[in-house]
């Protein structure tokens, strides 16, 4: 990955500490940060396919199910659903040690079920942009507002899907796109 000519102050995703980017990709201050947001990530995409896996193998005739299986159903986490036992707001029957078993529909009153797949829902919104020239900057006001070179600007209209406007001899693109691309989130 190329290192940019100019310095970009981000705050890392993981620690909160505020480093100098050396890439446009850069999130996070140390490889450390970096393997520790990986494995969160991991560890998060895990536990979500365990309790789909889990969803799935709960028959639906079944009337009681036990703790764990509703924590799978209805994405609730296990601390919230034993507080709201232990205060009565969930009616639950213990059969023995570490069988409680809650009542499907009470959960269902109180819960909507687990949504079947987040990578559906998060489709993302098609930007609208204004490409008239007073809402863009042409390449080289890019090139001069933030000193850097017009084959970088132009790599990085490409890389990251930015639109563009020939109009005569100057290429316009969007003021609002270029400025989140190169702002320095830490001023």
């Amino acid at each position: 990955m190329p290192t940019i000519g100019f310095e970009i102050k981000r705050k890392c995703k993981v620690c909160g500490k505020v480093f100098v980017a050396k890439t446009l990709d850069s999130h996070y201050c140390s490889p450390k940060c970096g393997k520790v947001a990986w494995k969160r990530k991991k560890d998060a995409k895990d536990k979500s396919a365990r309790l789909e896996a889990i969803a799935r193998q709960i028959p639906d005739i079944r009337e009681y199910i036990s703790v764990k299986e509703a924590v799978a159903m209805f994405g609730v986490e296990r601390n919230t659903l034993y507080r709201l036992i232990k205060s009565g707001r969930i009616p639950a029957v213990n059969i023995g040690t570490r069988l409680i078993r809650i009542k499907r529909s009470d959960m269902e009153d109180l819960f909507l079920t687990r949504p079947e797949s987040i990578a559906e829902k998060e489709r993302p919104i098609p930007k609208l942009y204004s490409m008239e020239p007073e809402d863009c900057y042409t390449i080289t006001q890019v090139c001069e507002k933030y000193h850097i070179n017009d084959s970088s600007v132009w790599a990085h209209v490409r890389k990251y899907s930015i639109p563009s406007r020939q109009i005569g001899n100057y290429v316009y693109v969007p003021k609002q796109e270029i400025d989140n691309l190169y702002k320095s989130e830490i001023e």
